[in-house]
């Protein structure tokens, strides 16, 4: 067993333009922020998103770095529609493959298994089939004992991915990883569905700590599935990670409202440590 810590900088150096990336967390909860602004301190661009979307969406298609996205939606939570993700799908700035919620998570369970694809009735009937092409469906080769008749379904394809960005509460130096909050939002998959995954957390603890105060349900990520650790406090920011942190109601308004480039200029020109202490005497700003 081996100490799988390093930087978000040593994380994202890994990746490679073109890759297939999944980004865990769901709209504006629990997002791996800290490993997406470094990202974006990269040159690497022409990447396929997979993500429940949210700010980490809006930033990299705002940044021009995404050729494809697929996704189940692009949300902040308390502002419906993401602007940053809305502005550069209008101007067709890149492919976008949406589907519903469960047929989402039936293609990072698919890819988590090794199979091809995953049968599903999510999908059938609406207008997903119509603007997805290349989704197929599936004949049961089993008669239902009730109906009589070989039941069809949508064939999920695998989402395979290169590489996983996910955030936890807690992690410890294997890859171990913990959630304290009240969802896991399939992180897990992520990770399981990802050549190599990689992990930020509020906190790097040791392994016996994990499980000193909360069940042993929260271990979500097994170290198996996890390439590395980042410790990055706060750096779900400015999305919730709870019990730890709300989300930044104020900030995520001015994020929506600020075109990118001058919220770039701001907020995303220097490393990590530079975006906290930005957002630190923005706070500052508001309350003078």
């Amino acid at each position: 067993m081996s100490d799988k810590t390093m930087s978000a900088q040593e994380a994202v150096g890994r990746l490679e333009s073109g890759m297939t990336i999944g980004i865990g967390g769901w709209g504006s909860r629990r997002k791996p922020m800290a490993l997406v602004r470094a990202l974006l301190r990269t040159e690497i661009t022409d990447l396929t998103i997979v993500s429940y979307g949210g700010p980490d969406v809006g930033l990299l298609a705002a940044a021009g770095r995404i050729r494809k996205l697929v996704t189940a939606f692009v949300t902040l939570d308390s502002i419906p529609l993401e602007p940053n993700y809305r502005a550069a799908r209008e101007s067709g700035a890149f492919e976008l493959m949406e589907v519903d919620e469960a047929m989402f998570m039936w293609g990072l369970r698919a890819a988590a298994n090794r199979l091809p694809f995953l049968p599903v009735r999510a999908g059938l009937g609406s207008d997903v089939m119509r603007v997805n092409s290349g989704l197929r469906t599936v004949t049961s080769p089993y008669v239902d004992e009730l109906s009589g008749v070989r039941e069809e379904f949508v064939a999920m394809p695998a989402l395979r991915l290169d590489a996983a960005l996910v955030h936890m509460n807690r992690a410890d130096r294997l890859g171990n990883g913990q959630y304290l909050g009240p969802d896991p939002y399939f992180d897990d998959l992520f990770c399981e569905a990802a050549d190599a995954a990689y992990v930020s957390c509020e906190r790097v603890v040791d392994t016996a700590e994990l499980t000193k105060e909360a069940a042993p349900q929260t271990l979500l990520l097994m170290r198996s599935s996890v390439t590395g650790v980042v410790e990055a406090p706060n750096g779900a920011h400015f999305t919730s990670c709870a019990p730890d942190h709300d989300r930044d109601e104020a900030f995520q308004k001015l994020y929506a409202t600020t075109p990118y480039a001058e919220f770039a200029e701001r907020f995303l020109g220097g490393d990590e440590h530079a975006y906290q202490s930005a957002v630190q005497a923005w706070q500052k700003e508001r309350h003078l």
